[in-house]
């Protein structure tokens, strides 16, 4: 069986910063980024996006409007309790985990998530400092920061060269 290598995340490859105003502008950033993830996804690849930002700033928002436009059907709920939820569609696996609630980083480990992990899809983590020096280097990493009710400040960075090639594409007209 192959492992997961752990590794500190180092600095971006290369970032964007943008604005959301609003849901509509969240769920458009989740249809291109989702046209680009589905011929890697499709193919047997992984790619791990880590999603970072305060309670209520709108990281499952993202997550649900990404899901949706990879094709997953029924309720998406956030994955708090849980810690992981699992998607299967017919072409894909994805595995959305949340470690809020996490007190320790070896809860990661006990949990079996190396394995996880190291199996092909999509992986979408919430709070992945929770799990600090156990998670692989993200592809992508997405803060969000709110600026108001509705508007959002967003940071796409990429973290590997598969990341930054998923941005170069996510970007082209």
């Amino acid at each position: 069986m192959t492992h997961v290598t752990i590794v500190a995340s180092p600095n971006p490859l290369i970032e964007r910063q943008f604005n959301w105003a609003d849901e509509t502008a969240c769920a458009a950033t989740a249809q291109s980024l989702a046209a680009v993830l589905r011929p890697r996804l499709q193919s047997g690849q992984t790619v791990f996006i880590e999603l970072n930002g305060t309670l209520g700033a709108g990281k499952t928002t993202f997550t649900r409007h990404l899901l949706r436009a990879l094709g997953v059907q029924g309720r998406i709920k956030s994955p708090s309790y849980a810690v992981v939820e699992p998607h299967e569609l017919p072409d894909l696996a994805v595995h959305h985990f949340d470690f809020y609630r996490f007190n320790d980083p070896q809860e990661w480990e006990d949990a079996g998530f190396r394995d996880l992990f190291a199996a092909p899809g999509l992986k979408l983590v919430e709070w992945p400092d929770k799990a600090a020096g156990l998670l692989p280097r993200p592809d992508l990493r997405l803060h969000i920061e709110p600026v108001s009710e509705t508007e959002r400040r967003v940071q796409l960075q990429a973290g590997t060269p598969l990341g930054q090639t998923l941005m170069m594409e996510e970007a082209a007209p």
